[in-house]
């Protein structure tokens, strides 16, 4: 990558505004940001890097994407804000009924906020308010945000250390993580119910039977991109409905067709009772929601819950867009390049560093291991250090950005723009090989 100024600021200006005025924050993938298109971003001296991220899974429609961008001129030049809990306005209720339109089943009515982290605090109010339940069971090595009552459902120690959660009705059962479970070598049926079965043995030893919800991430993306075997969310379901709870499905990361169908929900065929979204929405304007079926919906009244700024007409007029562009071919394009990417990278399985790839659509996991050393489950132990090497080289030796992530920050990734072509992606799976291979000597 050869340096091309394009701007008065240089990098170095940005890093150092942001150790000065900043408060801690990730910085692992470190690219101070000028602009972006596509799948490409470039910093302030001119280098151009692919991105296999997308800010975390949020921009499913590309960078800077034009019909949304003009969506949200447009709506900017007519008004801003309005409250969309105190004045109704047309995005608000344009945006609601689409959501009706596509959510699984008879998901019907939407509440907005601002993030993911408030869509699943939102829907745990509203599951408690329709039940009369209390207690809420989550999974291990699920992420559903940094906020108390969120960070409490949240299964990894990492994110909570120092934190003292407030919400205490909150327990967890084993995420159907297959690749490091204890149960041996099974079928996905076998495995999917013996999964099932922890989680009918945690609501009955750990809870007192006053259940409101099991709170279940359908790909487990923070844990290291878990896709659960085909039949486990309808036996959660089933199981949540027995001991008088809702599923909710936190589809924050995993929604808006990055799974190559609209919801991850839809390859499980399962719908759930209240259904989680944020990241994709909008395409990078801040907008969450929760949506539900109206009887459960209708268990909130007036002043139950507010958001001043949930449901900004703005963010929703974007959103509109963000979902005619998916819906005009590029989920399509994430179903037919997930599945070659899917391929290209259980390829790299013959490499000794790779554990395992796994994912649906363009959400898909590598998981880098120590083949010289056991780990959990009896596999191959989990090699952080290796995965945040093969980042760096990534980004600094290949200009390509991918993320690292999972339970044991072991786990490389793909998450890019749903735009992404097949020329990219070999680039973006090349470049990974060249990585791995160069650290691991």
């Amino acid at each position: 990558m050869s340096p091309k100024p394009q701007s008065t600021t240089d990098n170095d200006d940005v890093v150092a505004g942001y150790d000065e005025h900043v408060m801690p924050i990730w910085k692992s993938l470190n690219v101070p940001v000028e602009r972006a298109e596509g799948c490409r971003l470039f910093d302030h001296e001119g280098n151009e890097y692919l991105d296999v991220f997308s800010g975390i899974s949020v921009a499913n429609a590309g960078h800077n994407n034009e019909a949304v961008v003009e969506a949200a001129k447009d709506q900017l030049n007519t008004f801003v804000h309005g409250c969309s809990y105190v004045h109704p306005s047309r995005p608000v209720a344009d945006l609601a009924e689409r959501l009706a339109e596509i959510t699984p089943g008879d998901l019907q009515k939407s509440f907005f906020c601002n993030s993911g982290t408030e869509a699943v605090e939102g829907a745990i109010k509203l599951a408690r308010k329709y039940t009369g339940g209390k207690e809420i069971v989550a999974l291990e090595m699920g992420f559903h945000g940094r906020t108390l009552g969120s960070l409490a459902l949240t299964g990894n120690h990492a994110y909570k250390h120092g934190m003292a959660p407030t919400l205490n009705d909150v327990t967890h059962a084993p995420a159907p993580y297959k690749y490091r479970s204890h149960y041996g070598d099974l079928d996905d049926e076998a495995f999917a119910a013996e999964a099932a079965a922890e989680l009918e043995r945690v609501i009955g030893t750990h809870t007192s039977g006053d259940l409101a919800a099991v709170v279940v991430e359908p790909v487990i993306g923070e844990g290291g991109i878990i896709v659960p075997p085909a039949d486990y969310l309808s036996r959660v379901k089933e199981i949540a409905h027995d001991h008088g709870g809702l599923l909710v499905l936190d589809e924050v990361q995993s929604g808006y067709g990055r799974t190559g169908e609209f919801w991850a929900a839809d390859h499980f065929d399962v719908t759930p009772d209240i259904l989680t979204q944020a990241k994709g929405i909008a395409n990078g304007l801040p907008l969450g929601a929760f949506t539900a079926p109206a009887e459960i919906a209708d268990a909130f009244e007036s002043g139950d819950h507010l958001s001043t700024f949930g449901g900004n007409p703005v963010c929703c007029a974007a959103a509109l867009a963000t979902i005619d562009e998916l819906q005009g071919g590029i989920v399509d394009n994430a179903r037919e390049q997930g599945a070659w990417l899917a391929d290209e990278l259980a390829a790299l399985e013959s490499l000794d560093a790779v554990g395992e790839t796994r994912g649906l659509g363009l959400m898909q996991g590598v998981e880098l291991v120590d083949p010289d050393e056991r780990g959990p489950g009896d596999a191959p132990a989990p090699a952080p250090d290796l995965a945040k090497h093969v980042g760096t080289h990534l980004r600094e030796e290949e200009g390509i950005v991918m993320g690292v992530g999972g339970y044991y920050k072991n786990v490389i990734r793909f998450q890019p723009p749903l735009t992404i072509d097949r020329s990219q992606l070999r680039r973006a799976v090349d470049g990974l090989e060249d990585a791995i291979r160069a650290e691991r000597r």
